[in-house]
């Protein structure tokens, strides 16, 4: 909550008045060395630094939480001994900049805060550019847009700018049930694709085959074929050529992978992952293998597959959109259509419910152990 202390006088062009201080909480983390458990705290700010020219004041009414990768913030000289908790947010805009010209107050926008953000977004009033923000459709909830944004870029950067999904193509989604996995199918179903997906628990499965277009009398599910993969017993490279007619598929969409065998993988999860030579397997001819997996290793016998199929393998990273301004325009437009297909229910997110703020240290470790199954975001 926001308090009101003890003010200031100031005196502009000689006449006083009085100018409330605002005490606000926000949230951060700290990590005193790496590999260290991360420890989230509530910090007091006092009044927000004066609103430049290009910033929009915004008064935060969700904020989602995701993953913080501290090995990334390092790698690219980001490190703090605070680091701000909560990117996505929607929100109200209370006061812009001189030079803004795309909002106005009362304006209700929704953004991703870029990485380089001192703002937490999980702080009643935040501070940010206008070129990180678009508006929020009237339809749209505030929970919704701030749990699907980020899963939204997301979809948009694999589908469309790494892989170039089309009607026809066939796309294999890994671990559908998540929340990309869930608004990635969507996203391939509504460009016309075949989609096939794999399912981590039973749960997964029957969530996967109970998604329906949002068409009243059309039960056909978005998924055509759901592999549960949950006992270990399915082979998913023989599934997926099953399905395919031995041709393969055209875009794989993975959630991670195995690097190496079984017996020296020591994770319980990662038993659950294909190894890298099943989704060699599974692609077609001039297919697209678009991989999470920052740390892939590939043979020389792997890059020959590759080579004689004629396929490509991309690293799937939406931070690419804030690390250059270079392509903020169509940043800009991922956002918008995000917004128009959560609108018209062609996005129906996977949504832990709504949390307050006190619970949100509690939360945010969750997230950050890759515990929650559901997107978690705080309701202000």
């Amino acid at each position: 909550m926001a308090t009101a202390g003890r003010g200031v006088a100031a005196r502009p062009g000689g006449s006083s008045r009085w100018v409330p201080r605002i005490t606000m909480k926000a949230l951060y983390c700290q990590q005193k060395s790496p590999g260290e458990e991360m420890t989230f705290v509530f910090q007091e700010r006092e009044n927000l630094p004066p609103t430049r020219d290009n910033d929009v004041k915004v008064q935060v009414r969700a904020c989602a939480l995701s993953w913080i990768d501290t090995k990334l913030l390092s790698e690219i000289k980001l490190e703090k001994e605070l680091l701000p908790v909560g990117r996505e947010i929607s929100g109200v805009v209370l006061e812009v900049g001189r030079k803004v010209t795309f909002f106005q107050p009362d304006d209700e926008v929704v953004g991703i805060l870029p990485l380089d953000s001192e703002e937490s977004g999980l702080c009643e009033v935040v501070l940010v550019h206008e070129h990180y923000l678009v508006r929020k459709p009237e339809k749209v909830c505030w929970v919704e847009a701030a749990g699907t944004v980020r899963d939204g870029v997301r979809a948009y950067t694999a589908l469309h700018y790494l892989s170039h999904v089309s009607p026809g193509k066939t796309v294999l989604v890994m671990d559908g049930g998540s929340p990309f996995g869930t608004i990635a199918i969507q996203l391939a179903q509504h460009r016309g694709a075949k989609v096939i997906s794999t399912a981590y628990s039973l749960e997964d499965k029957q969530y996967l085959e109970r998604l329906r277009l949002p068409v009243e009398g059309i039960r056909q599910p978005l998924v055509a074929r759901v592999i549960d993969v949950s006992n270990g017993k399915i082979d998913v490279a023989e599934s997926c050529l099953e399905e395919t007619g031995g041709l393969g598929v055209d875009i794989v969409l993975d959630a991670g992978v195995k690097l190496y065998n079984a017996e020296d993988e020591s994770a319980s999860k990662s038993q659950l992952l294909p190894h890298k030579h099943d989704i060699i397997t599974l692609l077609g001819v001039g297919g697209h293998w678009i991989t999470t997996e920052k740390n892939l290793q590939l043979d020389p016998p792997d890059s020959h597959s590759l080579f004689l199929k004629g396929a490509t393998v991309s690293f799937l990273n939406d931070e690419i959109w804030n690390l250059s301004n270079v392509q903020q325009g169509k940043y800009l437009s991922i956002l918008e259509d995000i917004m128009e297909k959560l609108s018209s229910s062609i996005f129906r997110p996977q949504l832990d419910e709504p949390i307050p703020l006190y619970e949100a240290k509690v939360s945010m470790e969750i997230v950050q152990k890759n515990q929650a199954r559901k997107r978690q975001v705080i309701q202000f």
